[in-house]
């Protein structure tokens, strides 16, 4: 039985002691919210643990009030057919003080998918100007690495050996390598990504200004790169490493023992 599916049969005391271990201590303490109880000064209750019976996925999200649209934290973990494994899913931390773009609806007010169903182009470019990188409504908080350091811990607890993720847009793969990820699947197309934005490859010459996000000079950052092929340019080449549009690379850390995965050299993000 999975550690994921076992730990959804347990009380919701015990269920929340576990999982509150995945949320990184500087977010309970920069929002004054206790991490026992869960509450602010205003006993509000501002951590959420979904994690029913029988479920082999777990949810938890933390806000900086209770009306705020955006989480703060919000994170999504899960078994895989591996017991030995964690998947992780989903990862979103936000400042919640810092500007929102609405890049995640389009301009009919429906979901974007993470520009995988529709893309809000408007938004897109005000976020990009703003620093943000594909897939972000608001800046983060910085603390990719402490979350990490908290899902290995919770791993170690639970006596898991791997993490597993897919890594979303381009800059996510980028980031995860330098947290001591490897790739199941996608190394040689990440390496083919960095060979054509040389200069004098295809994809460095696509970046002609053609769009707002093919300016020339982004192959030099890894958001810039990000941005780049979000907006397609990998479908706009016939090579027969890539195949085409972007995929999510499947990723994978062992605990306690990081790969050293470099896809992407001297980067600058």
């Amino acid at each position: 039985m999975s550690w994921i599916y076992k730990i959804s049969h347990l009380s919701d005391l015990e269920k929340e002691g576990l999982y509150r271990v995945i949320i990184p201590p500087s977010i309970f303490h920069r929002y004054s919210i206790s991490p026992v109880l869960f509450i602010n000064e205003k006993q509000e209750r501002l951590v959420r643990f979904y994690c029913p019976p029988k479920d082999n996925a777990a949810i938890i999200e933390v806000k900086r009030e209770v009306t705020d649209h955006d989480s703060v934290f919000f994170s999504q973990i899960s078994d895989t057919t591996d017991r030995t494994q964690l998947c992780l899913d989903f990862i979103i931390i936000n400042d919640p003080d810092s500007e929102r773009f609405n890049t995640d609806v389009d301009m009919m007010g429906k979901d974007t998918l993470f520009g995988r169903a529709s893309r809000n182009i408007n938004e897109e470019v005000k976020a990009m100007k703003a620093g943000l990188s594909p897939g972000q409504v608001r800046r983060g908080l910085r603390l990719t690495g402490q979350f990490i350091n908290c899902l290995e811990h919770f791993a170690r607890i639970m006596g898991i050996k791997s993490i597993v993720l897919d890594a979303l847009f381009y800059h996510n793969a980028i980031i995860y390598e330098m947290y001591g990820f490897s790739y199941f699947e996608g190394l040689l197309r990440m390496k083919r990504i960095h060979e054509l934005f040389q200069s004098g490859n295809i994809l460095h010459d696509k970046l002609n200004g053609s769009s707002p996000f093919r300016q020339t000079g982004f192959h030099r950052s890894i958001r810039g790169r990000s941005w780049a092929i979000h907006d397609g340019i990998l479908n706009d080449i016939d090579d027969e490493i890539l195949e085409g549009a972007w995929f999510s690379p499947k990723m994978y850390k062992m605990i306690d023992k990081p790969r050293k995965v470099c896809t992407f050299p001297n980067a600058q993000y």
